[in-house]
C-alpha cells in the first residue's frame, strides 16, 4: 500500500496564492486594456454620416426652469446606483475572501467585517436613493 504525500508547507500554499492572485490582475488589466483599445479604434473609424437634429425638446441656449434640478437628480440617481453597484461587488469579493481564508481566524474576521460595513454602506446608499426619490417626486418650492 502506498503512502499518501503529505501536503506541501503553507508558506509554498500562501506563496502560489499570491503569484495566481497577482497573475489574475495582470490578465484582467491587460484584457481591459486590449478590449478598450479596439473599441477605440472601432470607433474612431467608424462613419455613420452627420448626427441629426434633436426634435422636442428645450431650444440650446435657452435654461427652462426645472432643467438644473432634473440634471443634479439624474446625476444624483447614477451616482447612488453606481456606489450600490460597487457595494454589491465588495460584499461579493468579502465573501471570496472569506471563503479563502481557509479557516484561519484573523482573515475570516477581517471578512465579515468588509460584509458587515459595506452592507450598513448599502442600506445609507438606499436610504440616500429613497430620499431623492421623495424630493424629487414631492418638490417644496
Amino acid at each position: 500500500m502506498r503512502e499518501q504525500s503529505q501536503l506541501p508547507p503553507l508558506s509554498n500554499m500562501l506563496t502560489i496564492r499570491s503569484t495566481v492572485s497577482s497573475l489574475s490582475l495582470r490578465a484582467t488589466a491587460l484584457a481591459a486594456a486590449f478590449f478598450y483599445g479596439t473599441m477605440s479604434a472601432l470607433a474612431a473609424g467608424a462613419n455613420f454620416g452627420p448626427i441629426p437634429g434633436v426634435t422636442g425638446g428645450p431650444d440650446p441656449g435657452s435654461n427652462p426652469s426645472g432643467s438644473v434640478r432634473a440634471v443634479i437628480l439624474s446625476v444624483l440617481a447614477i451616482v447612488l446606483n453606481f456606489l450600490a453597484l460597487l457595494a454589491v461587488v465588495f460584499i461579493v469579493i468579502a465573501g471570496i475572501r472569506l471563503i479563502v481564508s481557509q479557516g484561519a481566524d484573523e482573515q475570516k474576521d477581517k471578512a465579515k467585517k468588509t460584509i458587515l460595513y459595506v452592507a450598513i454602506g448599502l442600506i445609507v446608499i438606499l436610504l440616500a436613493r429613497a430620499i431623492v426619490g421623495f424630493f424629487a417626486a414631492n418638490p417644496f418650492s
